[in-house]
């Protein structure tokens, strides 16, 4: 495995371990002050800021989050990984979300660009 690589799947593994746990704080230091997040359904890409206040909501709103990593391939500069969430709201319901996830890395080891695909109709129980 090569040095990018190991970056690479290091910032994968610290990021969903960061959601996962509830550490909004990991999460911000791993992506770059210039990052764009693009989630489906979103009209246009999310700053940094926004795109936090998208993990602080998920996080209040699943006191439990489990990432079940169907598959994950590295690119020159990032991966893409299929996944399934599972979470579980404040008011007991279960969510299973599928996702494919493509997020890039700059060569200073933080997150710069992420597109988030899934059904927003699977995601519709945090919202009730």
């Amino acid at each position: 495995m090569s040095p990018a690589d190991a970056v690479i799947d290091d910032v994968a593994h610290r990021l969903f371990d960061a959601i996962e746990r509830g550490d909004r704080g990991g999460v911000a230091r791993l992506w770059a002050d210039d990052v764009a997040v693009w989630h489906a359904g979103d009209l246009r890409d999310n700053d940094r800021a926004r795109a936090l206040k998208v993990i602080d909501w998920f996080i209040d709103a699943t006191p439990e989050r489990r990432y079940e990593v169907l598959d994950r391939q590295r690119f020159d500069g990032g991966f893409v990984q299929q996944h399934v969430l599972h979470a579980t709201a404040r008011d007991g319901t279960s969510i299973a979300l599928r996702v494919c996830i493509v997020i890039k890395v700059g060569t200073d080891g933080l997150i710069h660009r992420i597109d988030e695909y899934f059904d927003p109709k699977d995601i519709a129980p945090l919202f009730t």
